[in-house]
């Protein structure tokens, strides 16, 4: 009988692995290094854990700590389906310092399953941008790091905030003195160069912010979270270099996008047109 699989994906952002499994396996009882956040999406599953025994279905969040002894068995012959993602310890301590926790080393996840529908909807569109990155790079296309580390980063903090031991002072990631100059630099880098690849460690460190204040702060000044904003002038190089009669293939480079087909897309979701609708309308 086939067992099903388990594939790891690369990921373009230090310190995480992505995982998906399908499989009638059972797993014997093993641990991780890491911290492990993901969702059943198929089936059911029986594990013994360090927090107890545990019943998860689909649909589930399922998490692990570092060192936490468990193992895994599917309810019926059927099997289970599951994605996860792992991070390394200093990862999620550096995010519940930045959050305000008093000792983030102390930070461990509350319970190995729950149900928090926000939270496994936020999940699943940051492990679909993580696995992006094979299909990307096997193409010869630009990996948007940015895009991920946001989409991480928002779930690790909603993660430490909602479903962890740590508490977190009241004021943390509160406007500081000088934000606005300091979203001013983060935003000037984008602006001087759209089509350069920027990480949202590298704005955070021009900007002398925290990752967690940057975001906050750069989208109550732009009205935009960094990676939307970096888009916007992607497009707007976009259209000065269509405007110039570049053909399209060479505009969608010049500007910074992965490819083509990435411009298009963003061109629709912005003005409702493709690139050569735009091109057919100003030359």
């Amino acid at each position: 009988m086939n067992a099903g699989r388990v594939v790891m994906h690369r990921c373009a952002v230090a310190g995480v692995q992505a995982t998906t499994a399908d499989t009638t396996r059972s797993f014997a009882r093993h641990s991780h290094d890491t911290f492990g956040v993901g969702v059943v999406w198929r089936g059911a599953q029986r594990s013994a854990s360090g927090r107890g025994p545990v019943e998860a279905r689909a649909g589930d969040v399922i998490t692990v700590n570092p060192g936490e002894v468990h193992d895994g068995s599917p309810f019926d012959e059927r099997g289970r389906a599951w994605r996860m993602l792992y991070f390394e310890p200093k990862l999620v301590h550096d995010v519940a310092l930045e959050l305000g926790a008093a000792v983030p080393s102390s930070v461990e996840l509350e319970r190995p399953v729950l149900r928090d529908e926000g939270f496994a909807a936020c999940f699943e569109r940051t492990f679909a941008a993580v696995a992006t990155v094979p299909a990307v790079v096997s193409a010869g296309g630009r990996f948007d790091t940015l895009a991920c580390e946001e989409r991480l980063y928002a779930l690790l903090a909603e993660c430490v905030r909602r479903h962890t031991t740590v508490r977190l002072r009241a004021s943390a990631g509160a406007a500081i003195d000088g934000m606005s100059a300091s979203i001013r630099r983060a935003k000037a880098r984008i602006d001087d160069d759209p089509c350069e690849p920027v990480t949202l460690a590298g704005l955070a460190f021009d900007a002398g912010l925290s990752r967690f204040q940057l975001l906050r702060g750069f989208a109550r000044d732009t009205g935009l979270p960094p990676h939307a904003y970096l888009i916007q002038r992607r497009i707007s190089l976009a259209r000065r270099l269509i405007e110039q009669g570049m053909v399209l293939a060479d505009a969608a480079a010049g500007a910074g996008f992965a490819d083509q087909s990435h411009m298009t897309r963003a061109f629709v979701r912005a003005f409702g047109v493709t690139p050569a609708q735009y091109a057919g309308a100003v030359r």
